[in-house]
């Protein structure tokens, strides 16, 4: 059965829109040409959906949002690039998200995303899925978050740097410097501050493995090594398991350095 779609009449809908079943579009607001909505979308009021955006299903866009549009970047020329959204995207008021440069071509949200009010993700991001940003949370050019990481509001992330799968950064603090998996990171200048426990415990991890990767972060942090002999050193301890992998990868991954 086709569900039709609600398109207030006040609405502004561009050339070769592709739009799902049940898709709702509120008062004033501006899809651009060659967009893509998913089934059970909603847009609401003042909100623009610039050209080129694909957008999945199930998605909520709260009013005045401002999704796809240029790249804050005085190199961007016009290129055509694009913006990605995945499903279960949940955007608050305000959100902004530019779109790709030719970089990377696109800038990219994965699925079950949290965007609360006033958040800004800047051209070229890859932001990964179940991730949650709260208020007013900023990302510059090329920054990469890891799925199921969570930023408190205000946060601040400088361009190119990275965001390990499963770490929590505390509100209100700037990120410069590369954030490695599992870890709550705060402070001033933000540093290391244990590993994210009850994040790892809500999402499966049992106590050995917690246990094994804050036995690998005392290691990597706070033992009398240099850093580099302590990643030499949990890669002769833990050569063959896989969250240990992920640790050692992302560490040896960075260009920005380590938190």
């Amino acid at each position: 059965m086709t569900i039709s779609n609600q398109i207030h009449p006040t609405a502004i809908i561009g050339d070769n829109v592709n739009l799902g079943q049940n898709v709702q579009i509120g008062p004033y607001s501006i899809i651009e040409d060659e967009v893509s909505l998913g089934d059970n979308t909603r847009i609401g009021n003042h909100t623009t959906i610039c050209k080129g955006t694909s957008i999945g299903s199930d998605c909520t866009i709260y009013h005045s949002c401002s999704i796809g549009e240029a790249p804050q970047d005085l190199k961007y020329n016009g290129e055509p690039t694009k913006t990605k959204i995945g499903n279960h995207v949940n955007i608050r008021e305000f959100v902004t998200i530019n779109r790709g440069t030719i970089a990377h071509g696109t800038t990219e949200i994965g699925n079950d995303v949290l965007l609360m009010a006033y958040v800004h993700i800047a051209h070229d991001c890859i932001v990964g899925n179940n991730v949650i940003f709260a208020n007013l949370v900023t990302l510059g050019g090329h920054v990469e978050i890891g799925d199921w990481a969570s930023l408190g509001g205000g946060v601040l992330v400088h361009q190119f740097t990275r965001i390990g799968i499963h770490a929590f950064i505390g509100g209100g603090y700037r990120v410069v410097q590369d954030v490695p998996p599992y870890i709550l990171a705060q402070g001033e200048p933000i540093q290391f501050a244990g590993i994210n426990r009850v994040g790892l415990r809500r999402r499966g991890y049992n106590t050995d493995d917690r246990q094994m990767i804050k036995s690998i972060y005392r290691q990597y942090f706070r033992s009398s090594m240099t850093r580099s002999e302590a990643l030499v050193q949990i890669n002769k301890d833990y050569d063959s398991n896989p969250l240990a992998k992920t640790i050692t990868d992302f560490i040896a991954g960075t260009s920005r350095g380590i938190i």
